[in-house]
């Protein structure tokens, strides 16, 4: 399991495995969220030598983005509604704990709950066996 926790600061080797497995996860979020291709981008940001930068998964409807800006309060992934793909100020913000990243349904029904964008992978399996 990653060390959400470790910090990034002056690690570059810390901060390409947070970048690469952050991006992992949220192709997996995509994925849990049913989003459709195409729906989405998954972009990253390392910014300077002292952060960790943010990774973001940017939906037609969803803005993800999470770095370690908020450790001391434990949280470090923002959601928030958006309108299309271009609109980066977007709804109200929320925050979840940056270990919920280790529970991807977790963190789509948190994302479902917030946004209602997604569907769930499972239901949408069932659907599509049945």
């Amino acid at each position: 399991m990653f060390d959400w926790n470790r910090s990034c600061s002056y690690d570059e080797q810390q901060k390409r495995r947070f970048h690469t497995t952050a991006r992992s996860w949220l192709k997996k979020l995509a994925a849990e969220l049913a989003l459709p291709p195409g729906s989405y981008i998954v972009r990253s940001n390392k910014a300077g030598v002292a952060i960790s930068g943010e990774v973001t998964l940017h939906h037609d409807g969803v803005y993800i983005q999470f770095g370690q800006f908020g450790l001391s309060s434990g949280h470090g992934i923002l959601i928030r509604t958006c309108k299309g793909r271009k609109d980066y100020i977007g709804g109200p913000n929320h925050f979840v704990a940056l270990t919920m990243l280790d529970d991807i349904p977790a963190l789509a029904a948190a994302v479902r709950a917030i946004t209602g964008v997604g569907r769930d992978a499972a239901l949408s399996a069932d659907r599509r066996a049945a």
